[in-house]
């Protein structure tokens, strides 16, 4: 029997604006209630917040937190399931790169590789660990979904250590669903190049060409990629598995 969403407490890290934000939108529209972390954007978590619980009759709260930061991973979890009354879902959405030229190994410094793999790899671990005890708690278990990325799959990206990163959080992921028992389901979300704001930033010309690259001769939609999370969400079948999303670019 799918997994129901309705009255289910979601936490989703870098919420505030693109695919994490459509993703609130998603699951309040399912009846669940909402907690958006956002790293320096609370405006526009705020304005978020109120628009999902005014048009879908549920709970939200706005949690500022760095995802590179152990200690904030725990302390949005926790005040989660304090505002909330419980956790039952964590999209693991926050990440972070430069954009670069992919091949440049001096484009990111020794910081600059030591944030990613914090933001990208080692969130994902802080936040479950601090989530585990109550997903284990809870009559249903729990779900916790990660935004990984096709540079995962394959040396493309916005800069080497992204991709090197994202390739780290899907093994993560598999290690995670293979070693943490019965009541969490681990998957992940792999899209391709999507024209948010951030993917946006990238020349017209390395946009056309990934397009050309692609299958379908198209970017993938985010839209699609925020149902996909809600599909997740609902299937108790599945764990362990990285489901890519890219308009047919990667092998």
């Amino acid at each position: 029997m799918p997994y129901s969403l309705s009255g289910r407490n979601v936490l989703i890290t870098g919420g505030s604006r693109g695919l994490g934000a459509l993703t609130a939108e998603k699951f309040a529209a399912e009846g669940s209630n909402v907690a958006i972390n956002y790293m320096s954007n609370k405006e526009a978590a705020d304005k978020l917040a109120a628009d999902i619980a005014g048009k879908h009759n549920v709970k939200t709260v706005v949690l500022q937190g760095d995802a590179g930061i152990k200690d904030d991973c725990f302390n949005v979890v926790k005040t989660t399931i304090e505002k909330l009354g419980g956790l039952d879902i964590i999209i693991s959405n926050a990440g972070w790169t430069k954009m670069t030229n992919f091949g440049d190994l001096d484009a990111m410094d020794e910081d600059d590789w030591d944030k990613c793999w914090s933001v990208n790899v080692k969130s994902n671990f802080h936040l479950f660990k601090a989530a585990l005890p109550t997903f284990n708690a809870n009559p249903e278990g729990g779900a916790f979904l990660i935004t990984s990325s096709i540079a995962g799959l394959t040396a493309t990206g916005s800069s080497l250590p992204y991709a090197v990163t994202k390739a780290a959080t899907l093994h993560l992921m598999k290690c995670l669903a293979k070693t943490q028992g019965s009541k969490v389901r681990i998957n992940a979300v792999l899209p391709g190049l999507l024209l948010t704001e951030w993917g946006q930033r990238f020349p017209q010309e390395k946009i056309e060409a990934w397009t050309n690259a692609t299958t379908l001769k198209k970017v993938p939609e985010v839209e699609d990629c925020a149902d996909m999370f809600i599909t997740l969400a609902k299937n108790a079948s599945m764990t362990g598995q990285a489901i890519t999303i890219d308009s047919g670019f990667s092998p």
